[in-house]
C-alpha cells in the first residue's frame, strides 16, 4: 500500500511544481537581452521610475574648488584657453599651477553624508543621482583604476559613494542613483584612442568598464546616468554588450533604470529613458520615456563661487518646470552644486525645502501619476493635467490665483451627481458649474494669504470627469 501511494502522489506532486511555470504572465526563465539596440529598447522600464517623477541631481567634483564659470573649468582653461578663465588663473594662482593641484583643496571639510541626506529627503524627491566622475575623470570613490586621481588617495580621503549610498538607504526611502561620465578629456588612452579615430581601444577596458562594473556591483545604484561620449560611437564604448550584463546578469537587473547617453549619435534613440538635451522639456507628450534635468544654477552644474540671485531660478520657476514636465509624461531631475568643503548651499537648501514644503500638499497631482488626455488647457493659460486612471482621478495644477476665485478650465467634463471637485489641502468640496459642450468652472475658497493651503501653485482634484 505504500509504495503505492508513493507512486499516485508523484504527478499531483509534479503538477504542484510545475503550476507555478503555466500560470499566465510566468515563464520558466526570466527574458534575457541580446546586445543589439533592438533587444535592449524592448526592455521593459521598472515601473518605479515613472512613479517617482522627482529626483535630485548632485555634481561635486574637483571643478567646485575653483568654482569658477562650470564644471566645464578645465577645459575651457587648457583646451580652449578662454580669455575669461585664463585670466582667472592668472590673476589668483601662480604661475605653472595645475589643474591636478585643486584636488588638494578638495577637502570637504564639513561633508556630513547624513546631513545631505536628510536635506535631500526634505525635497520631497524619490530619488537622487550622484556623480561618480565628470569629464575631468576624479572619482568619488577608491577605484582600482583610477591611480591616485579619486576622493580617497587625495582630498576628502574619503569613499563619498559609499557614504552616501549607506546615509540615502538607511535614512531615506529615495532610490540610489549614479552618474557616470565615460570619457576624459585628458587621459592619455582616451586621447591617444581619439587620435586613431577610435579604430584602437586602450581606454575602455583600463578605466572605462572596469569602472562601471566596479560600480554596479559595489553599489547597486538604481539608476545608471551615462554621459560624456567624447564623440565615440556606441561600438567603441560597447555599450550593449555591458547594458545586457546589466539587464541580464547584475545584481540590479530587475531595478535598475538608464538613460540614451551611450554612445554619439545615441541620446534621445536608444537607452531607458530619454534625455535628449540637458534641459529638455517639449512642452507636449512624448511617446517614449523621458527626464528633464536642469539646474537650479541656470548657468551652471557645478558651485560657482560667482554666481548672482538672478542666476538661480526661483521657486515659482521649479514648481511650473515640475507640473509642466510630470503632465508631459517627464520626469524632474533637479540639479544643485555642494561647495568644495562639501556645503550646500543655502540658497540649494532652501530650494529643496521649499519644493518639499510644495509636495507636501500637492505630491497627490505628481506622484504614481499618469498623463491625461489633455497636457495643458485651451482656455486659462498655465494649467497642467495629470491623472491617477484607476481612481477615476484628474488633477488641475494651475499657478495664478484668479482674483475672482473663478476657475475656468476647458478641458473637463463633468456629470452632474458624479463629478466632485476639491482643492488639496483644503477640507471641504469646491462648487462647479459645467460650461455647454465641455469645460467646468469652479469657484475656489475664499482664503486668506495665511489660510493658503500653499504658496506658488496649487492643484484641482476632480473625480469623475471625462
Amino acid at each position: 500500500m505504500g509504495r503505492d501511494q508513493s507512486l499516485a502522489a508523484r504527478p499531483a506532486l509534479l503538477l504542484l511544481l510545475l503550476l507555478p511555470l503555466l500560470l499566465p504572465g510566468r515563464s520558466a526563465e526570466p527574458k534575457r537581452y541580446e546586445p543589439t539596440w533592438e533587444s535592449l529598447d524592448a526592455r521593459e522600464l521598472p515601473a518605479w521610475f515613472d512613479e517617482a517623477k522627482f529626483g535630485i541631481f548632485i555634481h561635486w567634483g574637483v571643478y567646485s574648488v575653483p568654482g569658477f564659470g562650470s564644471e566645464w573649468f578645465w577645459w575651457y582653461w587648457r583646451q580652449l584657453k578662454l580669455p575669461e578663465f585664463v585670466n582667472f588663473m592668472k590673476a589668483n594662482y601662480p604661475p605653472g599651477f595645475t589643474y591636478e593641484e585643486f584636488a588638494v583643496e578638495f577637502k570637504g571639510t564639513f561633508f556630513n553624508a547624513s546631513t545631505w541626506a536628510d536635506i535631500l529627503a526634505s525635497s520631497g524627491a524619490k530619488y537622487v543621482v550622484l556623480t561618480t566622475k565628470h569629464h575631468e575623470g576624479f572619482n568619488l570613490w577608491k577605484s582600482n583604476n583610477s591611480w591616485n586621481w579619486n576622493s580617497v588617495d587625495r582630498g576628502p580621503r574619503k569613499d563619498i559613494i559609499k557614504e552616501m549610498e549607506v546615509a540615502i538607504r538607511n535614512r531615506t526611502k529615495m532610490h540610489f542613483g549614479l552618474y557616470y561620465s565615460l570619457f576624459e578629456w585628458f587621459n592619455p588612452l582616451f586621447l591617444e584612442d581619439q587620435a586613431n579615430f577610435f579604430q584602437t581601444r586602450h581606454y575602455p577596458p583600463s578605466k572605462c568598464w572596469p569602472d562601471l562594473y566596479e560600480l554596479v556591483n559595489t553599489y547597486k545604484p538604481e539608476i545608471l546616468w551615462s554621459d560624456g561620449d567624447g564623440d565615440a560611437p556606441d561600438t567603441y564604448w560597447n555599450s550593449t554588450g555591458f547594458l545586457a550584463w546589466l539587464y541580464n546578469d547584475s545584481p540590479v537587473r530587475d531595478t535598475v533604470v538608464t538613460n540614451d547617453r551611450w554612445g554619439l549619435n545615441n541620446i534621445c534613440k536608444h537607452g531607458g529613458f530619454f534625455t535628449c538635451t540637458d534641459r529638455y522639456n517639449p512642452g507636449y507628450l512624448l511617446p517614449h520615456k523621458w527626464e528633464n534635468c536642469l539646474t537650479i544654477d541656470k548657468e551652471s552644474w557645478g558651485y560657482r563661487r560667482d554666481a548672482k540671485l538672478a542666476d538661480y531660478l526661483t521657486i515659482e520657476e521649479i514648481v511650473e518646470q515640475l507640473m509642466e514636465t510630470v503632465s508631459c509624461g517627464g520626469n524632474f531631475l533637479m540639479n544643485i552644486s555642494p561647495t568644495k568643503d562639501g556645503v550646500i548651499p543655502p540658497i540649494f537648501e532652501e530650494r529643496l525645502r521649499q519644493i518639499g514644503t510644495w509636495m507636501q500638499v500637492n505630491g497627490e497631482s505628481i506622484y504614481g501619476t499618469k498623463p491625461w488626455r489633455a497636457q495643458n488647457d485651451t482656455v486659462t493659460p498655465r494649467v497642467w493635467y495629470t491623472s491617477k486612471p484607476k481612481e477615476n482621478l484628474v488633477y488641475a495644477m494651475f499657478l495664478q490665483w484668479p482674483s475672482s476665485r473663478i476657475a475656468v478650465l476647458d478641458q473637463p467634463i463633468a456629470t452632474a451627481g458624479a463629478t466632485e471637485v476639491k482643492l488639496l489641502g483644503y477640507e471641504y468640496p469646491l462648487k462647479w458649474t459645467s460650461l455647454p459642450n465641455h469645460g467646468i468652472v469652479v469657484e475656489l475658497p475664499e482664503l486668506t494669504v495665511d489660510e493658503m493651503p500653499c504658496k506658488w501653485g496649487w492643484s484641482l482634484e476632480m473625480k469623475n470627469v471625462k
